[in-house]
C-alpha cells in the first residue's frame, strides 16, 4: 500500500474496510495459484478500469503513485530475461503490478482511522494472550503515511542532482534519502512518546 486516502469520493469509500482487504487477500491468493498469463492480463485490466471508473483525477492520482514500482519492474524483466526465464519475468511483474495497484487502490478509498479500527479488531485475539497490539496499530499507519512522503522526498532530491548536474543521480540518493528518513522517523519518535503513544512510557 502506497498511496494516501483519495480527495475524490467514490463508491469504494463507502463499502467496509474488512470487505475490501478480504477482496484484496482473495484476489492475492488467486494471481498467485495461477500460471496464466491470460488471467493476468485480464486482472490487471480490470485493476485499470476500476482506477477510470471514478474519472480522469482518480485515475492520474493513481497512476502516479504508482511509479514506484516502475524499477523493481525494469529490474525483474532485465534480470529474467538475462537467465531466459522471459516468460515468468513477465507474469511475476504482472501479478506485482497487479496486487500493488489494488493494495493502493485500497488506501486510497479507505481512511487511515478505519484500517487502524479493524486492525484492532483482528488482533484483538492477541491482545487477550498479553501481546501489544498497540504497536502495530501505529506502525501499519505510519507506513501507508510515510510511504508516499518518502517517494516525494527521492523526487525531489533528483530534481535537485538534475538541477546541479547532468549525470543520472542513481544510487547518489541513498545517503541523502537515507539521513532524511532516519530524521523524519527521530521527528514522528519524539511525537509519540510526548503524547504518551506506543514509543513512550507504558
Amino acid at each position: 500500500m502506497i498511496s494516501l486516502t483519495s480527495p475524490v469520493e467514490t463508491r469504494a469509500h463507502r463499502w467496509p474496510a474488512g470487505v475490501k482487504l478480504g477482496a484484496l487477500c482473495l484476489a492475492s491468493t488467486g494471481l498467485f495459484l495461477t500460471g496464466s498469463a491470460a488471467v493476468h492480463v485480464a486482472a490487471l485490466l480490470l485493476v485499470l478500469a476500476l482506477y477510470a471508473a471514478p474519472g480522469r483525477v482518480f485515475l492520474q492520482a493513481g497512476l502516479r503513485s504508482l511509479r514506484v514500482v516502475l524499477p523493481f519492474v525494469a529490474i525483474l524483466l532485465v534480470w529474467h530475461a538475462v537467465t531466459g526465464e522471459l516468460r515468468a519475468g513477465a507474469l511475476i511483474v504482472l501479478r506485482m503490478v497487479t496486487l500493488v495497484a489494488l493494495a493502493n487502490l485500497v488506501t486510497m478509498t479507505t481512511g487511515l482511522g478505519e484500517l487502524v479500527d479493524l486492525i484492532r479488531r483482528l488482533t484483538a485475539p492477541l491482545r487477550r494472550l498479553g501481546l501489544p497490539t498497540h504497536l502495530l496499530e501505529t506502525a501499519i499507519p505510519l507506513v501507508i503515511r510515510f510511504t508516499p512522503v518518502l517517494v516525494a522526498r527521492a523526487e525531489n532530491l533528483a530534481e535537485a542532482w538534475r538541477a546541479r548536474s547532468r549525470r543520472r543521480p542513481g544510487w547518489r540518493l541513498i545517503l541523502p534519502l537515507t539521513l532524511q528518513a532516519l530524521d523524519d522517523a527521530d521527528h514522528v519518535g519524539e511525537a509519540l512518546r510526548a503524547r504518551g503513544g506506543p514509543l513512550g512510557p507504558q
